[in-house]
């Protein structure tokens, strides 16, 4: 599975990266929302891991206009906010599915295969 995090925290973007590529999946990592986007335009990934808040543009925007672009690869975003209403908005810009940090990586694994069973869209 390709897949692209967006994560602007060096440390976690390393974690997910190498804890992901030890499971076998290609991953290439984006800082910014912006950045993401170019990338997510530039070639095709099975699943976008998407940190809610980033710098500039906050993962919402980008969920939306990843949606707007005609990009519909499963999003997971991955975020310390945890209230309702960050959910469902996350939920209503287009993503997939939601989880919180502090988070377990096999959750996070279970969570990707379950988006990529789904097939593409």
């Amino acid at each position: 599975m390709r897949v692209l995090v967006v994560e602007d925290e060096l440390k976690m973007a390393s974690l997910l990266r190498r804890g992901l590529v030890e499971e076998g999946h290609a991953v290439d990592v984006a800082p910014s929302g912006d950045i993401a986007l170019r990338m997510a335009g530039a070639a095709t990934y099975d699943a976008v891991v998407l940190d809610l808040m980033l710098p500039g543009m906050d993962g919402i925007d980008v969920c939306r206009e990843l949606r707007k672009s005609g990009i519909w690869a499963p999003v997971l975003m991955l975020t310390a906010r945890d209230a309702v209403e960050d959910r469902v908005a996350g939920l209503d810009a287009g993503a997939d599915d939601y989880l919180q940090k502090p988070f377990s990586f096999a959750e996070l694994l279970a969570r990707l295969r379950a988006l990529a069973r789904r097939g593409p869209v």
